[in-house]
Order: C-alpha cells, then structure tokens, then sequence
C-alpha cells in the first residue's frame, strides 16, 4: 500500500493537517492500509472546521472507492461504495425519476461523509435527515467487515450514523432514493422583510424543498430580512448548464469589509421583484448553488472562513432572533446566510438534526469571530439547542453534553468498536467526545 505525506485542510481552512495518507481504489487495498496503519476515513474534506483532520496520524482518503455497486429500479435502493459524491448520484439518476432521498449544500460531500454526519438538506421538514434513509452500512474494523442496518445490528448503526467515523470506516452503503419528477426544479422566489415573518412563511411552506437566505446584516426593523426559495422536482427541457466558475486567489481583506458586504446583501435582496418570481433550474443549480463556483473558500481570504451553525427548539425563537442582532451588530458577517425550518428526523446518537430553526452564517476567520461565535455558541447551549460538528472549529467541549444528550451512550459504543482510537479525528480529541463514556 502506497502511503503519501499530505498537508490537507478542512474547507473552511482555518486548522490544518499533516500526515501520511492512503488512498485505496479496492476494497481489497482498503483492507491492507487499515491493516499496515489504521486510521480515519476522510473524503472529499467538505466538512468545514476539523472534523476531517488527523494531524501528525494517518488518514485513509475514500474518493477512489466511488462506484455503483447495484440499483433496483423497482425499489430505488442503490448500493453505493462510500466515496461516491452525492451530486453524481443526483446527476446520474435524476434524469431517471430519483434523486438522494436527502442532499446536503455541496454535490462533492461524498456518500460516507453524510452518512458520518447524518447531513441534512433543504427537506428535512419533511424528508429528515440522510441516515434515514440508509438502509444497510457496510463497515470494515479491525480486519472484520459487517453489515449494520435499522434492524442488524441497530446499536451499532445508530452509532455510525452521524458518529463522524469513530466506529470503523464506511466501505459501502444501500440508499433509499427518493422519487422525483425530473431533472429540473421550479423554484420561487419571494422577498421576506423581517425575522418574524420570515418565521411565519417557513412554516407556512408546503414546498418540498425550503430554504432561507438571510441578510445577517440588517438591523432593526429588517433584522432577517432575505429571501425564501421554495422548490419542486420537474421534467421538461433542462435550461443551458452555466460555465463554472473558480476564485484563483486568496481574496484581499477588503472584498469582504462591512460597507461591501452590506452593499451585496442590499443588491441579492433586490435582485428578486416585490412580486416574486418564480424560474426553472437544472437540479445542480438549486440544491449545490456554491459547487459553480470552484474554490470559493479563497474569496475569505488565506486565513480561511468559520462557520457558525445551530438549530434551536420552536419555543426559543426569541434566541435565535436575539443571535442576528448580535450578529448584525458585530459587522462580521459574510454574504453567505441560511434559515431554515427543521422537523424532528434523525437517525443517530450523535446526529445534529432537531426540531427548530437552524441558522448558519460565515464569517471570516479572526480573534474577534472566534470570540463572537464563542458567545453565539453559549446561548445556543442556554436555548437547548446545538452547534453542527460538521461545520464546527470553536466549540468548547463543556457544551457538548447539553447539546448532544446521547453523547455518553455514543462514547461507550465508539470505545467498544474502537478501543485503541485508530478512527479518532482532531475534532473528537478537541472535544472530547470519546471521554464521555
């Protein structure tokens, strides 16, 4: 097994890693790196803080385990191995009549990557989140392979989903898609002048997909102002596919300064006429809007972005409300701004999704982010809600029990599944998360 000394980073780069990484291309040569050096699985490093890093250890890089192993027409299962990108399933079959029951922001999450993060979409009102719709998990562990599933070995499944790969590496999964129309979406557009109404218009939506921008700048009267998008699966003539675009650089401090940003969000939310609109999309271009845009992480600049990303129970509207005027008031946030409304679906011990609101907001990198996040990060905790560990890099390990109710029952199932920690990752050493047991 060929092992290579890499420097890779999280998306959002602002932590690094260094070490000796394997990328196998069978099974057969997946088994003989975890034999000759055992270590996490990563993909395509999509998650934003240091959920994929392993600093000074090995990793093992799944993004060449990514073919189809079977699909059922009649059924909708498709196996799948783990490195397969989310957005190539939805591309191949959604011209078919199925789409992945659940797509995260970005098509280039990879199958094992939403599974280890039970992600979620633009649908979890309705949908839940990815691992429910996981109906069988192949793992490799300690030379063994199992399958684990909702009924097989249900303890360990529950643990897997969204356990971000703490219970072995994830070689192949079978997935429930979900029926659609097409390949196209029809999407409306509507403007939303404040926080409140905003609120009412997302559990007024019967959209299949629902998703919120935010302008995370404005204050007062138009505190979370922005824009709703609601979407339906379609067929008919797929509009002409972009050119993608790609950010070559590290973008100068001034491209993101409060006056510019404030500027953008202004023009984004006018963009869309008082009346609304309503347009036709190829599929790509609604659910990964970012993916047309190669390397737009760079547009934070070399020190990278920080993602905060909470949901918080129906009952603390009043915290999420007060967040934005935090948020707005610091002058620090980015263009890039989502509210949705999330039901109660989720599939793991450790899985984010709850029911509530979940805002998410960029910010880019600094002592004064890192500390305004820090402050957002309590008052989540005090609101009974949870930060994404998908996205997270600052969370202290003391919110994470509140947060995650289950976390001492995960630890104990990750430690018998694990006991040497050959799958830990720098965010579960930051956190802790395999001493709660």
């Amino acid at each position: 097994m060929l092992w290579k000394t890499l420097t890779y980073t999280g998306w959002g780069r602002v932590a690094e890693a260094t070490g000796p990484v394997a990328r196998p291309e069978r099974v057969s040569s997946l088994a003989a790196a975890l034999a000759d050096d055992a270590g996490p699985a990563i993909g395509n490093c999509r998650s934003y803080g240091d959920a994929c890093l392993n600093d000074g250890r090995s990793a093992i890089k799944m993004v060449r385990l990514d073919r189809m192993v079977g699909f059922d027409p009649e059924t909708g299962i498709l196996e799948v191995e783990a490195g397969m990108p989310v957005g190539e399933i939805a591309k191949i079959f959604a011209p078919q009549g199925w789409l992945p029951a659940v797509m995260p922001g970005t098509g280039f999450a990879t199958v094992g990557g939403c599974i280890a993060n039970d992600v979620h979409g633009k649908n979890h009102h309705g949908a839940g989140s990815f691992g429910q719709h996981v109906a069988e998990i192949t793992l490799m562990n300690g030379g063994k392979t199992q399958k684990v599933g909702p009924k097989k070995n249900a303890a360990l499944f529950k643990a897997t989903i969204g356990g971000l790969g703490q219970t072995g590496v994830i070689v192949s999964a079978k997935l429930q898609l979900l029926a659609c129309k097409g390949d196209l979406m029809t999407v409306t557009e509507r403007r939303i002048d404040g926080f409140d109404e905003f609120v009412e218009a997302l559990d007024g939506s019967e959209a299949t997909y629902t998703v919120g921008w935010i302008d995370a700048t404005a204050k007062g009267d138009a505190l979370g102002r922005g824009i709703l998008e609601e979407g339906e699966t379609g067929y008919g003539l797929v509009p002409a596919k972009k050119k993608s675009k790609s950010v070559p650089f590290n973008a100068p401090r001034f491209a993101l300064s409060t006056p510019v940003v404030k500027m953008f969000n202004t023009a984004y939310f006018r963009r869309v006429p008082e009346s609304g609109r309503t347009s036709v999309k190829p599929i790509q271009d609604f659910f990964f809007p970012l993916d047309a845009i190669h390397d737009w992480n760079k547009l934070y600049g070399k020190h990278g972005f920080i993602q905060f990303q909470c949901v918080v129970p129906p009952a603390q509207l009043d915290a999420l409300k007060r967040m934005l005027e935090k948020i707005a008031h610091s002058g620090l946030a980015s263009p890039l701004a989502v509210l949705k409304r999330m039901g109660s679906g989720s599939a793991g011990l450790m899985s984010f999704p709850m029911e509530g609101y979940t805002l998410a907001v960029d910010f880019r990198a600094g002592d004064k982010a890192t500390k305004l996040i820090g402050q957002l990060e309590a008052m989540t905790a005090e609101a009974g809600g949870r930060v994404y560990l998908a996205k997270d890099a600052t969370l202290q390990a003391k919110h994470l029990p509140s947060m995650y109710p289950n976390l001492a029952k995960f630890a104990a199932a990750a430690n018998k599944a694990d006991p040497e920690g050959h799958y830990e990752t720098d965010l579960t050493r930051r956190l802790k998360i395999r001493s709660a047991s």
